[in-house]
């Protein structure tokens, strides 16, 4: 069956030292790509909560939401189907980082280091480094 409306996420780009935080996909869609931490929000969840849930369970980082960047909608954007996400820009504030969930692995990765990126998050990366050199994030 059909869904009646897309279903809705929560991205985080997380800057630490100037670069930033990326995980390895350990499932698929794109399985072994890199991407920025987020997942799905759940039922009674506030997105807020939810960015900063994903952004620990898959980087092993606390992190305190900055700024919203913007919210991505393309209905192509996920092969699952209609995702909408909303993405924040984050800095981390504790924790240890480390790769959990269904992170592969969690690496500190700049635009020298060109990494595949799954999704749209190229699309997305581009418009936080934008908006991070704006205010000041980079």
């Amino acid at each position: 069956m059909k869904p009646k409306s897309p279903s809705l996420t929560a991205d985080v780009v997380i800057i630490k030292e100037g670069k930033i935080v990326l995980i390895k996909r350990g499932r698929e869609p794109y399985k072994g790509m890199w991407a920025l931490p987020g997942g799905f929000v759940e039922i009674g969840e506030k997105v807020e909560d939810a960015a900063r849930r994903e952004a620990l369970e898959e980087t092993g980082l606390e992190v305190d939401l900055a700024a919203l960047l913007g919210v991505y909608s393309d209905p192509n954007r996920d092969p699952r189907g209609h995702t909408v996400t909303v993405v924040y820009l984050a800095i981390p504030t504790g924790g240890e980082m480390k790769a959990a969930d269904d992170a592969d692995d969690v690496r500190i990765l700049g635009p020298e280091d060109d990494p595949e990126l799954a999704f749209d998050h190229a699309f997305i990366l581009n418009d936080a480094i934008d908006a991070a050199k704006k205010i000041g994030m980079l």
